[in-house]
């Protein structure tokens, strides 16, 4: 059983409600899908059992014996990555146009390492995670690596929660690809009604019905009501509403998840929304 946990944007609690509903599972598989920005595992310590060089793609290079200085490499590069007969790895996209265009084939593409991939053993289970290289992107080639890896070491079925990546991109869509059950964190916004109609679209298109968690429901709660009216007219279940509670910035800078707190009203929201969850799924 894969449990995605998505969000419309960054910033509306999706991490902290996926690390709280890890720890309310005895032994649980992690993934950390936010690759471009992956926190999800600094709320764990534990030991690396498998560490891999993740080649995320190409990038050119000049050998300079063979190169003429012709010039009609730049001529062509659509990135602009092509200065002084020198090619900037930060610019270059890869296309490979540069290697057709040169008479000397004096340019050839060499695999790019972008990330490192961890597994990670934990008291309760593991996790699933990457360390992205300086000045490389996340993707889902990447996403879909860190899930199969999950896999692989998941040899008991056991739940798998994924924290996916904010927004409906290629990560994000890689993340759900396949995936069992889908819980959506908004926050009560007009930009955040607007993002989570583009998330359950998505999940629409790969003909899977997502849950709704409305956090910091009590900030706004004229716009929690616009957002249940939402979800209802669309037959989406709404699994748990979060109130604001100050305990939860208190758990982000200790790195201990919400749950370590019993008497925080967000940890008992959350508790009373995984025993929603746990009926539908």
């Amino acid at each position: 059983m894969d449990l995605v946990v998505l969000s419309g944007k960054g910033g509306t609690g999706k991490t902290t409600i996926a690390t709280a509903l890890s720890e309310l599972y005895n032994d649980v598989v992690r993934v950390d899908c936010d690759v471009d920005a992956s926190n999800f595992y600094m709320f764990y310590k534990g030991k690396d059992i498998e560490k891999s060089n993740f080649i995320g793609g190409k990038k050119a290079t000049i050998d300079k014996e063979r190169c003429i200085e012709c010039g009609k490499c730049k001529t062509v590069c659509k990135f602009d990555a092509i200065e002084n007969f020198k090619i900037d790895p930060f610019l270059c996209e890869g296309c490979g146009t540069c290697t057709l265009i040169c008479p000397q084939n004096a340019i050839k593409l060499e695999e790019e390492k972008t990330a490192e991939t961890f597994i990670t053993e934990l008291d309760k289970g593991l996790i699933s995670r990457a360390e992205m290289e300086v000045g490389s992107d996340g993707s889902g080639k990447l996403v879909t690596d860190l899930r199969k890896k999950a896999k692989i070491f998941n040899k008991d079925d056991k739940l798998t929660i994924i924290d996916g990546s904010p927004g409906i991109g290629c990560a994000v869509i890689a993340s759900i690809t396949g995936s069992d059950a889908i819980l959506i964190v908004t926050e009560p916004t007009a930009s955040g009604l607007e993002d989570l109609k583009r998330v359950i679209a998505l999940c629409g298109h790969f003909g899977i019905l997502p849950m709704v968690c409305v956090n910091k429901y009590d900030i706004n709660k004229e716009m929690t009501v616009d957002i249940e009216n939402f979800i209802n007219e669309k037959g989406i279940k709404l699994v748990g509403k979060i109130p604001y509670d100050n305990t939860v910035m208190k758990s982000i800078n200790d790195l201990k998840p919400i749950t370590y707190y019993k008497e925080s009203i967000a940890n008992k929201a959350i508790e009373h929304m995984w025993k929603n969850i746990k009926q539908i799924i």
